[in-house]
């Protein structure tokens, strides 16, 4: 997910408005690398309740593009974040980004993670299941 990240981040820092001073400019930069990197990160960790990551992260980078460079940022920044999707979507489903299978989010009594394998498309085992459908209704509660 790093090199999607660095790609967003090596088209788009040029196009940085420009700043008063090399301090303001180092800033910005840095601030956009890191909106990258962290919606790379949430994009690999947590994919299925991130609903508009290329909308997000534009929304965090926009105020350092002039506004001539607003419609080009955002092409650069969705047509990056559709690649990394589809490249998640060709990752097997039993594995991580590690290559290591997934195991369970939940935690045992004796408060260890839970070593057994999710459902397919779940993030809960068999046994633990029930903690997913918890959340599901929280969420639609606090709605």
């Amino acid at each position: 997910m790093y090199r999607f990240s660095r790609s967003i981040y090596r088209e788009l820092a040029p196009r940085i408005g420009k700043a008063d001073g090399v301090a303001e400019r180092t800033a910005a930069r840095q601030e956009v690398l890191e909106a990258c990197e962290g919606t790379m990160r949430r994009l690999a960790i947590d994919r299925r309740y991130f609903a508009r990551p290329a909308r997000t992260l534009f929304s965090e980078i926009r105020d350092h593009f002039p506004l001539a460079e607003q419609v080009s940022v955002f092409m650069v920044v969705e047509r990056n974040v559709n690649l990394a999707l589809e490249h998640l979507e060709q990752l097997p489903a039993q594995t991580g980004l590690d290559g290591r299978p997934r195991s369970c989010q939940a935690s045992t009594r004796k408060g260890t993670p839970c070593q057994r394998e999710p459902l397919p498309g779940r993030d809960y085992c068999p046994s633990h299941k029930h903690l997913e459908e918890l959340e599901a209704l929280d969420g639609a509660i606090a709605v």
